[in-house]
């Protein structure tokens, strides 16, 4: 007998069985190397939005623009009331208070909007962490003290002497309350500005290269327009950090570096803004981009910028205020001691005041240890963020 013929497949014996067709995505999962990957679409949506919302780089420009708009519009408006203006063109609490308090107005409105869009709080940019009170007091008698101790350098050496009391009676107090709340508003504003929203956005944006392209646009605008005499401090500021940015680049840490290529750039842009302020000189553009790395260093240590809001205007009230001694080539009205400069500029600071003395480095290198052995042991880091995609 003939072996049985096993049962044709169901269908019949002309059925076919169904070609199996690979799409690309099934292709690339079953590792077939006939097709070439591809790349899933993003579409221009990419290019703005990432995780985080809108990028940084449009953050910024966004941010720019919004702040520009609201400091002319405030100022627009305000021109309209016919406030009556000091003679003489007096550098008063009035005036100091009306331009701070534009400014902060229209920053905490520009980055209000752009946290709106990026889908965070306002609160995100450096102002949350622990003990965000004691810290701002803390920062607040330290940055006096700071002062104080460039001041006493001062007078030791014969650079600086003192001329009595400028006030008496209640002018003292009322005076000290003023530019106290003018000061507050600098800090805010100044900090606000530099060490809360730009190094907050700059850390989840920026890579070394594009650090170094921006800290080189800076010194090449100088260069270009050479704009007064403090311009070597920014050229100083650039250099000092080229190198330990470069180390950190060379190790490939990109995420732990991220946050002091910021410093580095929003430190030089800070000096690089102070040199358009009359009487500057070299090293007082440099102090003021150095305090700013002390800042900077202060939000990685404490968790948040109340430290830096504080030192800032502890200094600036006991520069202004306190001591009368010029700062940035302006002297206030209404100041409760007399002092003036005397000898070689280099160490008096001559006309930019204390910050122009070259003694001013050694305090703020005093002011970084002193702000390292307070808190680095018990270090309470900000929340960083993620760095985007563009900048691995």
């Amino acid at each position: 007998m003939d072996p049985e013929t096993p049962p044709p497949f169901e269908g019949g014996p002309s059925s076919e069985v169904p070609e199996l067709v690979l799409t690309p995505e099934a292709a690339i999962s079953s590792g077939s190397p006939d097709l070439p990957p591809v790349e899933p679409y993003r579409g221009l949506r990419w290019i703005f939005i990432g995780d985080q919302g809108l990028r940084g780089g449009w953050s910024i420009l966004v941010f720019a623009a919004l702040f520009l708009l609201f400091l002319i519009s405030l100022s627009f408006a305000l021109s309209k009331i016919h406030h009556p203006r000091p003679q003489g063109g007096a550098f008063t609490p009035f005036i100091a208070f009306v331009g701070e308090a534009l400014t902060l107005l229209a920053l905490v409105g520009a980055a209000a909007i752009v946290a709106r869009i990026e889908r965070r709080s306002l609160l995100d940019y450096s102002l949350t962490g622990p003990r965000r009170v004691p810290h701002f007091f803390s920062g607040l008698a330290i940055g006096f003290a700071a002062l104080s101790l460039l001041i006493g350098l001062l007078a030791w050496g014969g650079w600086l002497h003192f001329g009595g009391v400028a006030l008496s009676g209640s002018a003292k107090f009322s005076y000290a309350l003023e530019w106290a709340c003018v000061f507050l508003l600098v800090g805010c504003a100044e900090e606000g500005m530099m060490r809360c929203y730009l190094q907050f956005t700059l850390t989840r944006t920026l890579n070394f290269w594009w650090a170094l392209a921006l800290v080189v646009a800076m010194c090449l605008d100088l260069f270009l327009r050479t704009r007064g005499n403090g311009v070597w401090g920014v050229y100083a500021m650039a250099l000092l950090g080229l190198l330990p940015c470069l180390i950190l680049h060379l190790k490939s840490a990109a995420r732990s570096a991220a946050f002091w290529y910021a410093a580095w750039v929003t430190s030089t842009f800070f000096g690089f803004l102070h040199t358009a302020n009359n009487g500057e000189n070299w090293v007082g553009i440099f102090s003021a981009a150095a305090i700013g790395f002390v800042f900077c260093v202060s939000i990685r240590l404490t968790g948040s910028a109340w430290w830096a809001i504080g030192c800032h205007a502890g200094w600036d009230w006991a520069e202004t205020y306190f001591y009368g001694t010029a700062d940035s080539g302006t002297t206030a009205q209404g100041h409760y001691l007399i002092t003036s400069p005397a000898g070689k500029p280099f160490w008096s600071g001559g006309s930019d005041g204390p910050e122009g003395s070259a003694l001013v480095i050694a305090v703020i290198a005093v002011l970084l240890a002193a702000l390292l052995l307070i808190y680095r042991r018990n270090a309470v880091h900000a929340p960083a963020p993620a760095l985007e995609q563009a900048a691995d």
